[in-house]
């Protein structure tokens, strides 16, 4: 705020009228009528009316604009910004925009006629809702999407469709003549026809009916049509793929590095299909060579084909809990491309030369063909390392030797280690859950992680640093990972030091130490739970861009993926741009390249929401029937309108509503994030142990109610 004046007021009409533009310019937010008299010295009755005189003369020649009712600022020509609308389901919105540092807020009167996800046009008001600019939408640029899924409400008069994703912002209305056969009660696909200027609702038109509301077969069909999931492949792509010969050519092995004669094995899932990678050793006179042989996805992969531009569409596999939404056909993913048990197979793999000590002497990279000995899941490998009995006994022990060494190492050099447990569901033949289980990494899974690892930044290295040291200028995939958001991370930091752990944020080395000292110093602890969770929602996303800024979860400078192609789209453009290196060759579409990674990092994060979905509607299915049991849980989320709890046994969560806290009023404390009663002091903080009950479960809204037991 501009410095306070002590003059008296001027008598001449345009100077004071000068001074309130001046006052006006200077004030970082728009500024009331009754700070604005004070800034001008003004206490009389009689110059108050001028000032108000002034500013509707000042309004009438836009130099002056009212901002909100009594609140003034200077009338410049707003600037158009363009970006994404993140909707609540209370109609008010996000704008997301590169050139803003902080999303601006729109209240659900400034929203227009929008959708959550649209791409719109905004310009700012001037108004704040606390660290948030304001801003109202001027224009919707580009719908996100035309096609949505929800439930069918349909009485005698009207029909509305209730979108399954809250952020969509609205109900749909659908014309008697467009509801297509659809029910009350069923999940349905409906496509947008019109937003008339005076209607609340878009109008649509029912396009499918998946089914009944509830029902296993609708609900996952909603998630498939929800996330633009592809049902199955084109009949181009399937007649492509069947052409393709299965058998390995001498002429194709002659090409390549023969390691048909190391002996190889493979540590998977006891439930999967698709075998990306294996693993060999042998001994050499410098010490161990170990190959990391990944599956040659590129070999079947041509650009400028049916199946090339349909893997490049999809750019990921999606795993949601009864099914898998393959990137490649099955042909490819379970059969010609798979490292299965046994089979001669090509491979893209990278070879080191370790010694006992667990560094890197030498690494090759290249084309090869492999022969798969021996399948092992994880829990046949785990065995083997524990008893040092059974298949490659003495192989897997040296290379878990290997491994823990080379973790140690990582962590050492600021890799941020988090060991988070993965629930699973048991489903019986109608995919009904009827249990639940727990995937703990052990030995066997950290073992397969390191040397994937080492793979991963050696390929990127490989490519990305010059033999001085410097970074080339090479195109080329990276993974990145940016270090901590500063706020995130004071939040985090203000947190701990309640249980007497202090963080140190002068570096990123010394936040990545900071953070492995305490999430080992919390282990066993009542609030590591609590922590654990905090850390990694303190951390901030990875995502795939030819611009290089190292991996800092991990502690890397260089970091890629090159060792799942079957399942990922980076890995692909990873094995062609480094055999194109290999050969000689340079790369000149680095732009096209850039926007291929954009599209895999925005299909990556919509297979995980995909994901999560699938879980979400598992998790109530899980409880349903199971209303009134009670359950032990962790406190997951303290919000305004309640806590989230998640239980213990089966980490399905649901919400404690606040109306639902009966014994006291809860104000939230966000520095701590604890809900305090105002009269008995009760507290409810994030990871502590409650008993709940399961109040109402909601199949069609894929919704959890609970109650403190």
């Amino acid at each position: 705020m501009r410095k306070k004046s002590r003059s008296k007021t001027p008598s001449n009409l345009s100077a004071l009228k000068e001074r309130i533009v001046l006052i006006c310019q200077s004030s970082i937010k728009p500024i009331s009528y009754k700070l604005l008299c004070r800034e001008l010295g003004v206490k009389d009755k009689i110059t108050k009316n001028q000032v108000k005189f002034l500013l509707k003369n000042l309004m009438a020649e836009k130099r002056v604009k009212e901002f909100e009712h009594g609140r003034y600022g200077v009338n410049q020509i707003a600037e158009t910004l363009t970006g994404r609308l993140d909707k609540r389901s209370s109609g008010a919105a996000y704008f997301i925009c590169d050139s803003l540092e902080v999303d601006a807020y729109i209240s659900q009167k400034n929203v227009g006629q929008t959708l959550g996800g649209d791409l719109v046009d905004v310009v700012l008001t001037g108004g704040y809702k606390g660290k948030n600019p304001e801003a109202r939408v001027v224009g919707v640029v580009e719908r996100q999407r035309t096609t949505y899924v929800g439930n069918i409400r349909l009485d005698k008069r009207h029909c509305f469709l209730t979108p399954d994703n809250s952020k969509v912002g609205t109900d749909f209305y659908i014309p008697a003549d467009k509801v297509n056969g659809a029910k009350d009660g069923d999940k349905v696909l409906v496509e947008i026809l019109d937003w008339p200027k005076r209607a609340k609702s878009p109008f649509a038109r029912v396009k499918k009916i998946l089914g009944v509301a509830g029902e296993h077969h609708a609900e996952i069909h909603a998630i498939l049509s929800e996330y633009g999931l592809p049902y199955q492949f084109p009949k181009d792509v399937d007649a492509y793929v069947a052409a393709i010969e299965e058998k390995i050519s001498p002429q194709e092995i002659a090409k390549r590095r023969d390691m048909r004669a190391v002996p190889t094995f493979t540590i998977d899932p006891h439930d999967a299909k698709d075998f990306d990678d294996a693993l060999s050793i042998q001994r050499v006179d410098r010490g161990w060579e170990i190959g990391v042989h990944i599956a040659d996805v590129s070999h079947y992969v041509k650009e400028g084909t049916p199946l090339n531009d349909e893997a490049y569409q999809r750019a990921t596999s999606v795993y949601l809990v009864d099914r898998v939404i393959p990137m490649l056909p099955e042909k490819l993913s379970n059969k010609v491309c798979s490292l299965r048990p046994e089979e001669e197979k090509l491979c893209f793999s990278a070879v080191f030369i370790i010694d006992e000590k667990a560094n890197v002497l030498d690494e090759w990279f290249g084309r090869t063909v492999i022969y798969s000995n021996h399948r092992f899941t994880y829990e046949e490998a785990q065995e083997v390392i524990e008893t040092n009995k059974g298949p490659y006994a003495e192989s897997l022990s040296l290379m878990n030797s290997l491994a823990k060494k080379m973790r140690r190492s990582r962590i050492e050099h600021g890799a941020i280690t988090f060991d988070r447990v993965e629930v699973k569901f048991k489903l019986d033949k109608e995919n009904n859950p009827h249990g639940v289980y727990f995937k703990y990494a052990k030995d066997a899974n950290k073992l397969i992680e390191e040397f994937m690892l080492l793979a991963n930044k050696s390929v990127a290295a490989f490519i990305g640093k010059n033999e001085n040291g410097s970074p080339s200028k090479k195109p080329f995939v990276y993974r990145i990972h940016d270090v901590p958001d500063p706020e995130k991370l004071t939040n985090f930091s203000t947190f701990v030091q309640q249980f007497g752990h202090k963080m140190t944020s002068q570096s990123p080395s010394e936040i990545a130490k900071s953070m492995n000292r305490i999430l080992s110093d919390v282990s066993g602890e009542k609030e590591e739970n609590m922590v654990e969770l905090l850390a990694i929602r303190t951390m901030s996303k990875a995502k795939y861009t030819t611009e290089n800024i190292g991996h800092y979860g991990l502690g890397f400078d260089y970091y890629s993926h090159f060792t799942s192609p079957i399942r990922r789209w980076p890995d692909v453009m990873v094995h062609r741009l480094l055999q194109t290196y290999l050969d000689g060759g340079k790369v000149e579409n680095k732009p096209q390249i850039e926007e291929q990674c954009q599209h895999a990092s925005a299909m990556e994060k919509l297979a995980t929401e995909a994901e999560r979905s699938s879980i979400k509607y598992m998790q109530v299915k899980y409880l349903l029937g199971k209303e009134g049991h009670q359950f032990d849980g962790l406190i997951s989320g303290v919000t305004e309108y309640g806590i989230f709890v998640e239980l213990i046994d089966s980490l399905c969560e649901g919400l404690v509503s606040m109306r639902d806290l009966r014994d006291d009023h809860y104000d939230l404390d966000k520095a701590t994030f604890k809900l305090i009663g105002r009269s008995t002091g009760n507290k409810f903080q994030l990871g502590d142990l409650v008993r709940i009950k399961v109040k109402q479960v909601d199949l069609v809204k894929k919704q959890l109610d609970f109650q403190m037991a």
